[in-house]
């Protein structure tokens, strides 16, 4: 007979778990950096942060550089970008000098289409920040039609992507007094009607998935607690999470719920016919769901279904599926194997479509035949060669607000009706002289033999080789587009053009794992297929090099979230090829991503390293751990933030301490607020801007 008395059992549990806890940090000496605001981690943090500002904030032109990057960014001449069309109003949220966190404001709709909005102030977040004592960071308003008069408003404390939602009167200006309150987590919130929201939130123990999203959705009546609302759907701890939103058609609105099972595929409910409760669909589980018109839902297919292709369009109808009956499955629109359907908005009878071809935006207007059912397609001229961004839709009017710019062309907000000349509602004035620059479009050809298109800027018989910074994505199908030159890259404002003004290159690539050529572009990079993308950028930056744009060692390459992963592999298996690195929010450890806050929701992009088939191919690639001793990599500015409750800081920590120890040059910026942008003003991404052209001046331009 064996024995075990209860302080011996919890004497050897107590070891075991020590002994668990050694095996770990042996395998990772860093763990204790994924300690968020833990003492050690945030000392560490302040002196990484130290270290970088001492290098580059007393540099010469460091300040000449931020102040005009505030500047460029706080410009009052600014597109006021159109919010939602409200009746004969129209909202708009603006940042400036003057309103660092932002205003959300209204005009009426005709004073703003005829380029002379009238601006009445509905929340200034500022002023509300200072009065309630909190960091408030903008997240949008949902107004209810047809009145619009209550809405929904979701702030943020410091940027994270939990939030807080309040229900606000816009005839009084005020948040209303025993009103809906939605307390701060990853929610997602949407009016059923006006005294009911359909809720998926945290509801406790249990309540949210392994991805930290909500996993029930309620229905919460007006005047009831929250606690008691009813559940209308639940999900799975292993889902990536509950979502609610709802479309407008006419009179009708249509609230939906979709039960998000992987980051790519999803089960769509909506209500029966009598509304009393939400049913299932016949929406293939890997479509995505883009608008409602004349009764039809629009979905966009990332595979092929009913036999029709994948990246095409295809309505059906709602009432027919609310009543459960047999459901026509028509095509909309299929693109060109050079397009790829990117956006969609719809008017009272238009159905508008932002596509890519070859990388460069076209608009469409479809209408559906009430007899028929079938679809007819139109071209709209907007502006040649140029990005195209559906802004917003002025529905009664069958009117799109679309945005044309190019990497030298300041963008420009038209109106846009079907067979008219677009009308321009507001330009950009130019911020920068771009007589003496020019942009090309070049492919390059990859390891497998694929064509790679990337846009490449610099002054006009510029003559190489030059210095060279390529941005890159690569992942989750979205496709990198080129705008302006003040806004390239994302989240560091107007790097790109300090950089070309330098006489230096500046390359936009678009590398397979995006969506710019449809769903196939996006598959070809893949979990298994990882290598895909990184040899996409090689091939790329050998292209530089081989056309005498740039040289070996004069590289750098700059990519955030996804990108981390990207430049992170890069600059590991060539660190012959770059001469420096950028890497924003990154995710670095590919080993432990999925325990970290929601990476356990991009298992269907990466793989699972819980898996041993999937760590076999991701464990190649994974930065943290291919960091190799002896091995010189080129130098590294990493920046992030405190607050990003989606890529954890501690990927960007570990990878940082783990290449110093080594002996390589880090450069570490971690902002305390600011979520996984990591710019919660303006005066962070100025910042931003004039530290990075530093440190790109002082690794590939003064360093011989």
């Amino acid at each position: 007979m064996i024995r075990v008395t209860l302080a011996g059992l919890a004497l050897s549990c107590s070891f075991a778990t020590i002994a668990v806890a050694a095996e770990k940090e042996a395998q990772d000496p860093y763990l204790w950096l994924e300690d968020i605001e833990g003492q050690k981690s945030l000392d560490w943090v302040k002196k990484e942060n130290a270290e970088t500002d001492t290098l580059i904030l007393s540099r010469p032109g460091f300040e000449a550089d931020r102040k005009r990057a505030r500047d460029i960014l706080d410009d009052d001449r600014q597109i006021a970008m159109p919010g939602e069309v409200m009746g004969d109003t129209i909202t708009n949220f603006w940042r400036d000098a003057a309103n660092p966190r932002g205003i959300w404001r209204q005009s009426p709709l005709d004073a703003y289409l005829a380029g002379k909005p009238e601006w009445t102030v509905l929340i200034d977040v500022d002023a509300l920040g200072k009065a309630e004592k909190q960091s408030w960071v903008w997240h949008g308003a949902d107004c209810l039609a047809p009145a619009y008069t209550r809405c929904l408003v979701s702030l943020s404390p410091g940027g994270t992507d939990a939030d807080i939602v309040r229900e606000w009167d816009r005839s009084t200006g005020q948040f209303v007094d025993g009103g809906f309150t939605v307390p701060l987590a990853k929610s997602s919130v949407t009016w059923e009607n006006a005294d009911t929201l359909l809720v998926a939130t945290d509801y406790g123990e249990g309540s949210m998935t392994a991805s930290g999203y909500p996993r029930i959705v309620k229905r919460w009546k007006r005047g009831t607690a929250l606690a008691s609302a009813e559940t209308v759907a639940e999900g799975e701890t292993e889902d990536v999470g509950m979502n609610v939103f709802a479309f407008t058609d006419g009179d009708k609105r249509w609230p939906m719920i979709s039960r998000g099972k992987t980051f790519y595929t999803a089960d769509y409910k909506l209500p029966n016919i009598d509304a009393s409760r939400f049913i299932s669909t016949i929406i293939p589980d890997t479509a995505s769901v883009r608008d409602v018109i004349d009764g039809q839902l629009v979905i966009f297919l990332n595979k092929e279904w009913a036999g029709i292709a994948a990246g095409s369009l295809v309505s059906l109808s709602l009432e027919d599926m609310s009543a459960d009956r047999q459901v026509p499955i028509v095509t909309a629109m299929t693109p060109t194997s050079a397009q790829a359907i990117e956006d969609v908005a719809a008017t009272d009878n238009i159905l508008w479509v932002k596509a890519l071809d070859d990388v460069e935006g076209k608009l469409f207007a479809l209408r559906r035949d009430p007899q028929t059912g079938k679809w007819s397609q139109k071209d709209v001229a907007l502006a040649d060669n140029a990005t195209v961004t559906i802004a917003g839709a002025v529905a009664k009017r069958d009117i799109i607000l679309a945005t044309a710019e190019t990497m030298l062309m300041p963008p420009t907000l038209y109106a846009v009706s079907e067979g008219k000349a677009a009308a321009a509602v507001q330009s950009l004035p130019a911020t920068f002289d771009a007589k003496g620059m020019r942009v090309e479009k070049r492919f390059a050809t990859s390891k497998d033999g694929t064509k790679i298109p990337y846009f490449l800027v610099r002054k006009t018989g510029a003559t190489g080789p030059v210095p060279a910074l390529v941005h890159a994505y690569g992942g989750f199908r979205a496709a990198q587009t080129p705008g302006y030159l003040t806004g390239q890259p994302y989240r560091a404002g107007p790097l790109g053009l300090f950089w070309v003004e330098d006489g230096n290159a500046y390359v936009l690539a678009n590398i397979r794992g995006g969506g710019e050529y449809g769903p196939a572009w996006h598959q070809a990079a893949l979990r298994e297929k990882r290598q895909n993308s990184f040899d996409d950028l090689h091939a790329v930056a050998e292209d530089l090099v081989a056309t005498g744009v740039s040289a070996k060692g004069k590289i750098a390459i700059s990519g955030r979230s996804n990108g981390g992963v990207l430049v992170g592999a890069a600059m590991e298996q060539r660190p012959d090829l770059y001469g420096a690195v950028i890497s924003g929010s990154p995710l670095k450890d590919m080993q432990r991503y999925n325990k970290l806050l929601a990476g356990a929701s991009w298992v269907a992009e990466y793989g699972d390293p819980d898996v041993p088939g999937d760590w076999a191919f991701m464990s190649k690639y994974s930065p943290y751990q291919n960091i190799r001793k002896g091995m010189k990599y080129p130098p590294i500015f990493l920046y992030l933030s405190t607050k990003d409750d989606r890529v954890h800081p501690g990927h960007a920590r570990k990878f940082a301490a783990r290449l110093k120890e080594l002996g390589n040059r880090v450069y570490y910026h971690e902002y305390m607020e600011g979520g996984h942008s990591v710019g919660a003003d303006h005066a962070e991404d100025a910042i931003r801007a004039a530290m990075l052209h530093a440190f790109l001046l002082r690794e590939l331009v003064e360093k011989k």
